[in-house]
């Protein structure tokens, strides 16, 4: 009789040119996600003069828009997997169309303001997430079909979540100081978002010039694909959730934390100006909860190994929430130690993105060996469309907040005071609401039923019938 493995069973080699230009597409995610849904609202609000409850709108439409192209856009790749080996020509459309649609999205025309302004930037936004999912969502496929077991993924993905962080610590720190550098207003965003859009372009064209000609899909049986027709691209999304019970409960929570780190990124510029009084200080909250998840990387990839994926993440969650409620307090006493919560709840976001992105190749590769059919792309479309959905949604939230407890908007030229009651809402949704989000996560992460054990025995039993 065979044993499967545990979770301490050494990962199967792979290439280092496979680890390092797969890590690097992190670029690109950790760009796109952070810069938008670190200072797009407050640009919205105090530069263009957007009303906060129209800003929440605007913000939230490209991805919603992404949850019906993101299952599309899944099941072509599918296809040109099944029928090339390879989802190479995605990321290289990706790659070349992003750069100047993300840098139109904060180079609003100055005639624009207000309703107007927001009409630009909503169109821009969604074209700029068009062309991110046609990168993003093959780019979240590769794990499953270029390692092989359950350990060799967390292995790929580890370096990965390294790169993201990195890449937060870059967008989120430099973004502002880039804008400020070219001396803030509408034309330090516009640079902003150029110098943005060109760096999150590169790291693309770094991945495909990586990526595999032919995966090497990991499977012990050949797959067929199941995504031919045209049409059929969200009702097979829909199916896959309906199908799999271990991907619906893995994306259940981790689109909870990603509303909650969404309203995280929103609220921080509005943290720094409004509550710690410097707008500038937007950048150290950054450093605070970026550095930490690069130094503490290591340690999650151990801990996944010898606790498994689930209980390691269930750990993280919690201790995400003890740090963002640790941080209520600062709207009646702000000062430095705000920073300390922060570089905890760090700490925590490290493997808050290791292990669920570790853990989605394990569901794709399960589903495939089980079915006999390839539907990487497809799942990869509904968990990218979940993601960047709770990332805008988080926004929206703090956007909402603010709209109710009464934030006065600006434009560049404008002062304003804030009333206390948005001062209290700046800090709860800061705080209050993503420790709510993330301890609501739990509760589908608790039923998730995958292990390394059920994850490998699968292999095993295919290869040793």
């Amino acid at each position: 009789m065979t044993t499967a493995p545990g979770p301490d069973v050494p990962p199967h080699r792979l290439p280092r040119r496979t680890i390092t230009s797969y890590a690097i597409g992190s670029v690109a995610t950790g760009g796109f996600g952070t810069l938008p849904g670190l200072v797009l609202a407050y640009y919205l609000t105090d530069t263009l003069g957007v009303a906060a409850g129209l800003a929440g709108l605007v913000v939230t439409v490209p991805k919603l828009w992404d949850v019906v192209i993101d299952p599309f856009i899944g099941a072509r790749s599918d296809t040109s997997a099944a029928r090339h080996g390879s989802r190479r020509s995605f990321l290289l459309t990706g790659a070349l169309t992003l750069p100047l649609l993300f840098a139109a999205v904060f180079a609003t025309p100055r005639a624009l303001e207000g309703t107007s302004a927001a009409v630009w930037v909503v169109l821009a936004f969604v074209a700029a997430a068009t062309s991110f999912s046609v990168f993003q969502v093959p780019y979240i496929a590769l794990p499953a079909e270029i390692a092989p077991d359950y350990a060799s993924r967390t292995r790929l993905l580890a370096p990965r979540i390294a790169v993201l962080a990195l890449a937060i610590l870059a967008f989120g720190a430099g973004g502002p100081l880039v804008r400020d550098a070219a001396g803030g207003g509408r034309a330090g965003y516009a640079v902003m978002g150029l110098v943005g859009g060109l760096t999150i372009g590169l790291g693309m064209l770094a991945t495909w010039s990586g990526a595999p000609r032919r995966a090497e899909v990991a499977s012990a049986k050949p797959v067929r694909t199941h995504a031919q027709a045209r049409g059929e691209a969200l009702r097979l999304g829909l199916a896959a959730l309906r199908e799999i019970p271990a991907f619906r409960l893995l994306l259940a929570a981790f689109l909870l934390q990603a509303l909650a780190t969404g309203a995280m990124l929103a609220g921080a510029q509005y943290v720094a100006t409004y509550t710690l009084g410097d707008e500038n200080a937007v950048t150290f909250l950054f450093v605070a909860l970026v550095a930490p998840a690069l130094l503490v990387m290591p340690v999650g990839t151990r801990l996944a190994r010898r606790f498994g994926k689930k209980r390691s993440f269930i750990g993280a969650s919690l201790l995400f929430s003890v740090a963002a409620l640790s941080l209520v307090p600062m709207r009646w006493a702000p000062g430095g130690w705000v920073y300390a919560s922060v570089a905890l709840a760090g700490v925590a976001y490290a493997g808050m993105q290791l292990y669920p992105l570790a853990m989605l190749p394990d569901v794709i590769a399960v589903d495939a060996r089980e079915r006999g059919e390839d539907r990487a792309g497809v799942l990869g479309g509904v968990w990218t469309a979940g993601e960047t959905a709770g990332l805008a949604l988080g926004p929206t939230l703090v956007l909402g907040t603010l709209a109710v407890t009464g934030f006065a908007s600006k434009t560049v030229d404008e002062t304003v005071t804030q009333p206390g009651s948005a001062l209290t809402g700046i800090s709860l949704a800061f705080s209050l609401l993503p420790a709510a989000l993330a301890l609501l996560s739990l509760v589908p992460l608790s039923r998730y039923p995958l292990s390394a054990d059920v994850v490998d025995h699968t292999t095993l039993l295919e290869a040793h019938p």
